[in-house]
């Protein structure tokens, strides 16, 4: 196979001016990917996580690379509404609105459906599906009452599509984070905000290295047709994507980020 190791795309201003709000942002992932990405191509950011220590270290090397204007972090556990509700209530006050909302937080985990507890299920669906939900609810009720636009970006899963044992419990939440999506975008369209979803299949970065064994990584790297993951950039260009008026006309769509053969 040819050397097909992707070049990184500079920025284009895509995003110039507006305010976003990412959620589990915070280290090497598509969260902390997209706030770059996001940053470059000249956005404002409010990220949030729920690890505050690795929070606080993303916020400091993106504010010292960008400036602490473009830059503001605040803890947020998404299965916790008040502080979902104090999360867009930060966006408000550090920069008077919102335009982009990136629903990326999520769980997963590997269990047998016949050995899962009802907590190991209840926990992964609340995190993922409940999650996006109430963000989703907060963002729409802010853009409405904004009365401008603007865009949210829910990330869902090729196995929200695909059978894989183990993930009953992800690809059930994955599945209505884009049933979600759909819903929220026929309504959410009477007041001209887009709601769209990203699917990606495999985007390596260091938590998934630590909760998936080397033998799986290692058989879903070789269902990809280029042979190799995703970079978790590549994912947040298509995110940029659906955030810029390249997308105006889309909405209720789940764009599949994947190289995956069946």
């Amino acid at each position: 196979m040819t050397d097909n190791k992707p070049q990184y795309v500079a920025g284009h201003t895509l995003l110039a001016g507006r305010t976003a709000v990412i959620t589990a942002a915070a280290g090497a992932g598509i969260g902390g990917a997209t706030a770059r990405r996001f940053l470059e191509e000249g956005a404002r950011v409010l990220i949030s996580d729920a690890h505050a220590r690795r929070l606080k270290e993303t916020e400091e090397a993106l504010a010292g690379e960008f400036g602490p204007d473009a830059v503001g972090a605040l803890p947020c556990d998404v299965t916790d509404e008040a502080q979902v509700q104090a999360l867009f209530a930060e966006a408000v006050r550090r920069h008077g609105g919102l335009d982009v909302v990136v629903n990326n937080a999520g769980l997963g985990g590997t269990a047998a459906l016949v050995d899962m507890t009802d907590e190991q299920w209840s926990r992964v669906l609340d995190v993922t599906l409940n999650g996006t939900f109430r963000c989703t609810r907060a963002a729409l009720r802010l853009l409405k009452e904004q009365d401008s636009g603007g865009v949210i970006v829910n990330i869902a899963s090729v196995v929200g599509w695909r059978a894989q044992a183990g993930q009953a419990h992800y690809a059930a939440a994955k599945a209505g984070v884009m049933a979600l999506t759909r819903c929220a975008a026929v309504e959410a369209a009477e007041f001209g905000v887009r709601v769209n979803a990203v699917s990606p299949s495999l985007a390596m970065h260091p938590h998934l290295v630590k909760v998936t064994s080397a033998e799986l990584l290692e058989e879903l790297t070789a269902r990809e047709a280029f042979g190799r993951y995703a970079e978790p950039w590549e994912v947040a260009n298509v995110i940029v994507f659906l955030a810029s008026g390249y997308s105006s006309y889309m909405t209720g769509e789940t764009v599949s980020v994947s190289s995956q053969h069946p």
